[in-house]
């Protein structure tokens, strides 16, 4: 394994020996300590020590230090939320079995619901996405847009098309613009569950967010249901 690679998901699937392993050591400890201290107060020896290994041995892996270590930490935990997102979005809204107009609303809110609950399936990687929100004036530019296109980009796009879709079907008016109505739907459903849980740190009661997504889904059929 190249330690680099941060799509590699075999960092947390494999049994841990050899070189490659003591890569996915070095990942893990990262990712609690970039979670738990930010990118700014993080240190190469706290990751080391809490990894198991030498401060020699992580530079051997991530030559280019802290800044290289976040980008792959980012690329690897942003591709696993992705690729649930992802499986989370085909099984609530597949564009080749588009919804009836009557299960449309409900199968959105169930979308919804599920991408909201990956804060806390996955309470490392938002508590590095919290961390980068707060510190982006800190972290490289480089960094930056690794994590965006392996995670946020990448889901975006699948999920215009899908909008997309709907509307060929005529179940949505997209006005032209999937990916403007992806970022209205995000924003309805999760940015007020996001700010007030401070990335999932908090969470909200379940009655709460099961309040907050339905809000969510209703604004946005408003502005976006097809006439009928």
């Amino acid at each position: 394994m190249n330690s680099t690679d941060a799509g590699d998901d075999t960092w947390s699937t494999r049994p841990r020996r050899g070189r490659g392993d003591k890569a996915a050591a070095i990942a893990h400890a990262a990712c609690g300590v970039f979670g738990r201290d930010g990118y700014t107060r993080a240190s190469i020896d706290t990751i080391a020590a809490e990894a198991g290994a030498s401060t020699r041995t992580l530079y051997n892996h991530f030559p280019g230090g802290k800044a290289e270590l976040f980008r792959a930490v980012m690329r690897w935990s942003a591709g696993q939320v992705r690729d649930e997102q992802l499986v989370r979005l085909r099984k609530h809204l597949d564009p080749q079995r588009p919804p009836r107009p009557e299960d449309l609303e409900r199968d959105l809110l169930a979308l919804a619901r599920a991408w909201v609950a990956l804060m806390t399936d996955f309470r490392d990687h938002f508590s590095l996405v919290r961390h980068i929100q707060g510190e982006a004036g800190h972290v490289p530019a480089e960094v930056l847009d690794a994590w965006q296109e392996a995670g946020p980009r990448a889901v975006g796009r699948e999920l215009a098309l899908v909008m997309a879709a709907l509307a060929e079907h005529g179940l949505l008016d997209v006005h032209g613009d999937p990916a403007q109505a992806v970022s209205h739907f995000m924003a309805l459903i999760s940015t007020d569950i996001v700010h007030r849980s401070y990335w999932g740190v908090i969470p909200l009661p379940r009655e709460e967010t099961d309040r907050i997504t339905a809000t969510g889904v209703r604004a946005f059929l408003r502005a976006y249901g097809a006439a009928r």
